[in-house]
């Protein structure tokens, strides 16, 4: 057998020819710390197929060389190439043909997984006739190309569902979900779960004795993708889709249901083509091209933090929503927390809820008791003295904060960082009176800190460069994605949504009804409509936001927002703000009022909303507030939900046309008002260069 490999070259494939007659495949891309499905190595893989074809061993098993995980997917770099040249149907044609040719290979066939297992690794492995997984924790296992704009395209739509059934293979794709080892187990899609140390052991073993899969699970793979249990259940999957996207914004789910409805029930070669063509279509769509840029973009975030950090304890001011959980997180991650406030009766509740964060996100009651040990109240502020982080995260008062600087400096280390999470105060006006201005900063965090991945890195110009890059390294060990920011006011994300939100509160005033102008905004893209969203953040907190952002911005507040609110009606934390909450199961929802059914929303109130978004991110790219447009989409996508179909403000704007939203402006403006206006910048050559 280990002559039949005489003669090939290989840059990515490592070969092994056992004594007992199995071939291991061990997949090391060259060049890359990760292994990625590029055509070279999909080429490299077809001529090793042909070759075992040829002489077949007892077995083959697929594994790879690189500690990091199996396979992260296919080459997404190639794919924006591959797009730009109208080629996407060749290469997902060959990805399709070579899996083919593993899959009717006559040996057993084996994928040995650790670690990542992402798309185009998952879609080997299902070319497989059996998979085996490691438990070490860190196995996942999932296909997430819906959340590219695309679906499974190298036949894992066209297997998955016989494998393991339509309802497990559909719910995986359709959300893009990744399963542990054991819960891939749990559906049939690994065969055998094993320790990391027997992983190749074990899959050489499947691959000479095979296993039978349970009469359940090959039963289920066959009754739910027949024709009739196809026509009964697509239509229950569009309804669920339909519930949280919409066809027009994400039109991948929607395909893949269809292609599988029409099209599940035919021999694999009719399933691949059906998966092919539609795969193809989805990939030149505005969506798909934008939502792999953000991909790249989140990818950029996360290259901008090293590991050198140097910091183990944090010790948190301010124990209110922001604060309790900010501290809370940081502990979840991993780091040694502290929380102060003036009095026990504000710590306690913070505590409360971050153990049901901890509950959430840490199964292992074992674990979860170490996570919560690293976070604990200091009422008395003595963690300052040993803390490498200190983040204030008290009322958005200039004087206030600087008094608590005052008398939290003389008690820092030399080398620890003070930061603010100040989300709208300018930097230079609360750094007065500091002693170590180099080692003070902004930490930007959003609202619920849990689920928001974007944190702020506010600049000023004493501030030292290492400062900015230990933020950026915490940010990355925390998860968070971080984007640097001037500290002008409202930095970038509060900045940019301030006049949108206001726009929603001018139009409320004026009478139009919440749930209405909520329809419009979600319409257009947005996760949640901006009255509901001022609830969310706090009518206290966005009425903090406006006296600060107002004048700078010259914009005139409405009556909701020109005063703090009254107590007990501050949103969503206290059960009412412009609508009432109802806590349930799943959290707290809004309450909103009916609409009467033949109320006519104005035929401009999406344009209301949008554009003054729209003309202060112009302002802001204009003002160097980011450093390139690329950052300012990104950072508005991940701080506010910004219709990412859309690619982002910038993005958005290439795509409509900067003339166009201009003219509109200017309508709206005669319209409206001067706040319409244009603001500098739309003359600007980045608003017309070619889009992603």
């Amino acid at each position: 057998m280990a002559a039949s490999f005489d003669g090939l070259r290989f840059s990515h494939w490592q070969t092994e020819s056992r004594v007992d007659g199995i071939v291991v495949l061990s997949l090391d891309r060259q060049g890359a710390p990760v292994n990625a499905l590029s055509q070279d190595v999909l080429i490299e893989l077809g001529d090793l197929i042909e070759r075992i074809a040829i002489d077949p061993p007892k077995g083959v098993v697929i594994r790879s060389a690189k500690a990091a995980g199996f396979i992260a997917g296919a080459d997404l770099k190639e794919f924006q190439e591959f797009d730009r040249k109208g080629v996407v149907n060749d290469a997902i044609r060959r990805g399709q043909a070579v899996f083919q040719k593993l899959a009717e290979l006559p040996c057993p066939t084996v994928s040995a997984i650790h670690g990542h297992c992402m798309g185009g690794g998952t879609e080997i492995s299902l070319a497989c006739r059996y998979r085996v997984a490691s438990n070490d924790g860190s196995t996942r296992i999932g296909l997430p190309e819906v959340l590219l704009g695309i679906f499974p395209g190298w036949g894992g739509s066209a297997r998955l569902p016989r494998l393991v059934g339509a309802p497990a293979a559909m719910d995986m794709m359709l959300t893009g979900r990744t399963l542990s080892a054991s819960a891939a187990r749990g559906i049939g899609l690994v065969d055998k779960v094993v320790e990391p140390a027997l992983l190749l052991d074990a899959a050489v073993a499947m691959a000479q004795k095979g296993t039978v899969r349970p009469f359940r699970q090959r039963f289920l793979g066959w009754i739910s993708n027949t024709w009739i249990a196809r026509q009964i259940l697509a239509p229950q999957m569009t309804k669920q889709v339909a519930r949280k996207a919409r066809k027009e914004h994400y039109p991948a789910p929607y395909a893949l249901i269809n292609t599988w409805q029409k099209s599940g029930g035919g021999n694999i070669q009719a399933r691949l083509d059906a998966e092919r063509r539609a795969v193809v279509k989805l990939a030149s769509t505005p969506t798909a091209r934008n939502l792999v840029r953000i991909f790249f973009l989140q990818e950029r975030l996360k290259s901008q933090g090293g590991k050198d950090h140097g910091i183990k304890h944090v010790h948190v001011v301010g124990a209110g929503v922001m604060g309790g959980d900010i501290a809370a997180w940081s502990a979840y991650k991993g780091f040694e927390v502290t929380l102060q406030d003036r009095e026990q009766r504000f710590i306690d509740p913070a505590i409360a809820r971050a153990q049901e964060l901890f509950a959430r996100k840490v199964k292992d009651e074992s674990k979860r008791l170490a996570v919560a040990a690293r976070l604990k109240g200091d009422l008395a502020g003595e963690g300052v003295a040993s803390a490498d982080l200190v983040i204030e995260a008290i009322i958005e008062n200039p004087e206030a904060k600087r008094d608590l600087y005052q008398s939290l400096e003389p008690r820092l280390k030399p080398d620890a960082l003070l930061t603010t999470n100040t989300s709208s105060i300018p930097l230079t006006e609360l750094r007065e009176h500091i002693q170590r201005p180099a080692q003070f900063a902004g930490l930007h965090y959003f609202n619920p800190v849990a689920q928001m991945p974007l944190v702020e890195i506010i600049r000023h110009d004493a501030m030292a460069p290492e400062t900015e890059k230990r933020l950026a390294a915490f940010c990355k060990a925390i998860d968070k994605l971080a984007v640097p920011v001037a500290g002008t006011p409202g930095f970038l994300v509060n900045r940019v949504l301030f006049p949108y939100m206001l726009e929603a509160v001018t139009a409320y005033a004026e009478g139009i009804p919440g749930a209405v102008i909520d329809k419009a905004a979600v319409k257009f893209g947005m996760p949640m409509g901006p009255i509901e969203l001022i609830d969310t953040v706090g009518l206290d907190v966005a009425a903090g936001v406006g006296k600060e952002l107002a004048p700078f911005l010259g914009l005139p507040i409405p009556a909701a927002l020109s005063a703090p609110p009254e107590p007990g009606k501050r949103g969503k934390k206290d059960g009412q703000g412009l609508y009432k909450w109802v806590h349930t199961e799943k959290g707290s929802k809004a309450v909103k009022p009916e609409v009467a059914k033949d109320y006519q929303a104005p035929s401009d109130l999406e344009d209301r909303l949008i554009l003054p978004l729209l003309n202060e991110a112009v302002a802001c790219l204009h003002d160097g507030v980011v450093g390139d447009s690329d950052l300012l989409d990104a950072g508005v996508i991940f701080g506010t939900g910004f219709a990412p179909f859309r690619g982002g403000p910038i993005e958005y704007i290439k795509a409509t046309g900067a003339d166009a939203l201009v003219e509109k402006l200017k309508t709206l403006q005669g319209r409206y008002g001067d706040r319409f206006a244009p603001r500098p910048g739309w003359d600007s050559p980045a608003l017309r260069g070619p889009t992603a």
